[in-house]
C-alpha cells in the first residue's frame, strides 16, 4: 500500500509508530535548514519535520504548495510548548525519514484558504481544486452519509431499489423537459425525465408493492438557490398504503438520515393542515423556527369605521422590538408589500401603556386599538404590521414580510422538520370555469370531498382538498406525494373536471391508463430532494454546495464549457437543421 495511515488520524498513542502518509502539501515552513511541511488529505493534516541530513531532505526544499507527497518516518511527540490543540493531530508530528515527490502543482488559480471569496466562476471553473477544501469535503461526504442512510431505511423497511428509465416519452410535469434528438428516429425525441412518477406508477401495478430509488431528475426551469436542472431525489412509491403509511416511512427515513449525520434523532415530526399554515405562517412551507405569526383582525375590525379595513381579512404580526423602525425602513417595508400584491401596508408603534402611534391611530376607536394589541400580543417598544384584503393575498404579503423579518440564519433553530396535509386539489379557476389542478391529475381527493367533485362550481371547487402532503424543513420544501388516483371513475371524473376528453388523455396518459385496465391496487407515494436535505444539514444557503459539479445561475458549466454547439456532422445525422439567432 502507498500508505499506512491517513494524515488525519494520528494521534498520542500512535508515538513510536513508523508510518506512511500520502497527500498534498498544505504549507512549507523553512526554519533555517529544517523544513516543517503540513501534509494534507480529506481527513486532516499531519505535521512533517524534515532534517536536511537525512535522505528525505534532498526534496524538501523544492516543495511548493499542493505538491503530492508520500512520507515515511516515525510518529513522535511535540516539543514542549509547540503542541497545537486547534488541531486532532496537534500533539504529534512525523519525523521524516524519507519523502517522494509523486507529482509536483503549478501555482494554484486561488488561495484554498480564502476561497470562499473568490468568485464562484472561478471556483466552479477549477472546480477539482475547490473540491479539495475541508468544507466541500464535508459537504460531499456528509452527502454520501445521507445517501448510505436512505438505502438502509428503504430495504430494512422492505422497500426493493429498482432503476426507471432516463430516455422516455415526453409526458407533462409542470416544467419543460430537457430533449434528446433521436438518431435512428429522425424528426423524433426523447425527453429526460422530470420524474420517474409515471413509471413507479406502472411499478405498483406490476406488484412491486414497495419501491424506491435515489433517482436523478432533470427539468428545464429557471435556477436559484434551492434549484438545479438537475437534481437527485429519494423517490418511493407503496401500493395498499394510505397517506399515513407513506408518512411514517418517509419519517423513518428522515430520522435515520439525521441519525447519521449529526449522532441525535431530530425533534419529533409535526403535522400542521395546509389551511392552518396559510393562516398562521403565509405560506405552505412555512419556517416555525421562530414567531411572528400571523393573527387574524377580522372581529376587532368588524365594525370599523376605517374603510381601508373593510375587507374580506384584515391580518397581522407582531415584531417584536420593532418599535424604534425608522421611517424610511417603514416606507421600504410598505413599498415591499405593494410590490408582493397589498393596496398598502398599515404600521403601528406600541408605546407605554398601550397607545398605538401610527398615521392612521386617529381614525381607530379606543377599543379597537386595545383589542389590537390584546390580538397580537403586543407589548411596549413592538411594531405591528396590517394588511388588509383579499385573504389569500394579506396571507401570502405577511408571510413573506414575516420571512423578511424574522428569519435566521440556515443554521440557526436546529431542524424544524413539518409535515403539510391536506392540499387543495385545485389552485384556482379559470376564466372558462373548469378548476385548475394544484397537482398532477392522479392525485387523489380528500376522502371527505369526493362527493362534492359532482356539485361544486365555482370558487366552491377551491375548498376541495387532495391527499396531498408536503415535507418542510426550516422553510424549504423538501419534497411531496399524494396518494394516487387508482379507480377509473373518479380519474373520469377529474379528467372531466379539467377538460381532458377520453382521446387527449389517452394521447398524453395512455401507457398508464392502459396498464390501470388491469387491476391497479391502491399506491402512494412520495419524492424528497436530497440536495436540499444535504444542504440543510451541512448549513448551506445553496445546493450548488453540496454537488459535486454544479451549473451557474445562468446554467453554464464553467468546467466544460456546457453547453456548447454540435460538430455540423453529428447535427446532420441526427437530421437537424439550426435557426439562424433570434435578433435581441
Amino acid at each position: 500500500m502507498m500508505r499506512t495511515h491517513t494524515a488525519g488520524e494520528l494521534r498520542a498513542g500512535d508515538i513510536g509508530t513508523d508510518v506512511v502518509v500520502c497527500g498534498w502539501v498544505d504549507a512549507r515552513r523553512d526554519h533555517g535548514g529544517v523544513v516543517f511541511l503540513d501534509v494534507r488529505d480529506h481527513t486532516g493534516l499531519t505535521q512533517v519535520v524534515v532534517d536536511p541530513s537525512t535522505p528525505a531532505g534532498a526534496d524538501a526544499h523544492r516543495l511548493r504548495a499542493e505538491y503530492v507527497v508520500q512520507v515515511s518516518g516515525t510518529v513522535r511527540g511535540r516539543p514542549a510548548g509547540t503542541v497545537n490543540p486547534d488541531l486532532d493531530t496537534g500533539e504529534i508530528e512525523i519525523g521524516a525519514d524519507a519523502l517522494t515527490v509523486l507529482n509536483e502543482s503549478e501555482p494554484l488559480p486561488f488561495p484554498l484558504d480564502t476561497a470562499d471569496a473568490v468568485d464562484e466562476i472561478v471556483r466552479l471553473r477549477h472546480r477539482y481544486l475547490d473540491l479539495r477544501r475541508p468544507r466541500m469535503q464535508r459537504n460531499l461526504r456528509t452527502r454520501s452519509k445521507v445517501n448510505a442512510a436512505i438505502r438502509t431505511s428503504m430495504v430494512d423497511q422492505g422497500f426493493a431499489e429498482i432503476e426507471t428509465p432516463m430516455l422516455i416519452a415526453s409526458t407533462p410535469e409542470g416544467a419543460r423537459d430537457f430533449v434528446v434528438p433521436s438518431r435512428q428516429s429522425p424528426g423524433s425525441f426523447y425527453a429526460l425525465p422530470q420524474s420517474p412518477q409515471l413509471f413507479k406508477q406502472l411499478l405498483m401495478v406490476g406488484g412491486f408493492d414497495r419501491y424506491f430509488q435515489i433517482a436523478r431528475c432533470l427539468r428545464d426551469e429557471d435556477l436559484r438557490a434551492d434549484r438545479q436542472f438537475e437534481f437527485m431525489q429519494l423517490d418511493a412509491e407503496m401500493s395498499f398504503a394510505e397517506q399515513s403509511d407513506v408518512l411514517a416511512a418517509i419519517t423513518e427515513v428522515i430520522v435515520s438520515v439525521v441519525e447519521a449525520v449529526t449522532g441525535d434523532p431530530p425533534p419529533p415530526l409535526r403535522t400542521m393542515t395546509w389551511h392552518e399554515a396559510q393562516e398562521r405562517y403565509g405560506s405552505d412551507k412555512p419556517d416555525v423556527r421562530f414567531g411572528l405569526e400571523l393573527v387574524d383582525l377580522g372581529d376587532v375590525f368588524a365594525a370599523t369605521e376605517f374603510k381601508a379595513f373593510h375587507a374580506p381579512a384584515v391580518k397581522g404580526i407582531c415584531v417584536p422590538r420593532g418599535g424604534d423602525t425608522s421611517r424610511s425602513q417603514l416606507d421600504a417595508l410598505t413599498d415591499r408589500a405593494k410590490s408582493l400584491g397589498a393596496a398598502g401596508l398599515v404600521w403601528m408603534r406600541v408605546r407605554e401603556e398601550g397607545v398605538l402611534e401610527s398615521p392612521i391611530a386617529k381614525f381607530l376607536s379606543d377599543a379597537e386599538q386595545a383589542a389590537t394589541i390584546a390580538a397580537l400580543g403586543a407589548g411596549t417598544g413592538d411594531l405591528v404590521l396590517i394588511v388588509a384584503g383579499e385573504r389569500r393575498m394579506a396571507n401570502a404579503v405577511l408571510g413573506q414580510l414575516r420571512l423578511d423579518l424574522g428569519r435566521p440564519p440556515v443554521g440557526a433553530g436546529g431542524l424544524q422538520f413539518l409535515w403539510v396535509v391536506d392540499f387543495p386539489l385545485f389552485e384556482t379557476v379559470g376564466d372558462d370555469g373548469r378548476p385548475v389542478p394544484a397537482h398532477h391529475p392522479f392525485t387523489m381527493p380528500h376522502p371527505d370531498d369526493v362527493g362534492l367533485l359532482s356539485t361544486a362550481s365555482g370558487d366552491e371547487f377551491l375548498a376541495l382538498r387532495s391527499q396531498a402532503y408536503d415535507l418542510v424543513l426550516n422553510g424549504w420544501e423538501l419534497g411531496s406525494g399524494s396518494v394516487r388516483i387508482h379507480r377509473s371513475d373518479i380519474q373520469q371524473q377529474i379528467f372531466g373536471l379539467l377538460g381532458i376528453s377520453a382521446d387527449d388523455a389517452q394521447e398524453r396518459f395512455g401507457f398508464l391508463l392502459d396498464a390501470f385496465r388491469f387491476g391497479a391496487p391502491p399506491h402512494a407515494g412520495f419524492a424528497f430532494g436530497i440536495d436540499r436535505l444535504v444542504a440543510l444539514l451541512v448549513e448551506e444557503e445553496n445546493i450548488r454546495e453540496v454537488i459535486a459539479f454544479p451549473k451557474t445561475q445562468s446554467g453554464q458549466d464553467p468546467l466544460t464549457g456546457a453547453p456548447s454547439p454540435l460538430d455540423p456532422t453529428l447535427l446532420r445525422d441526427l437530421g437537424i437543421t439550426l435557426l439562424p439567432p433570434k435578433r435581441p
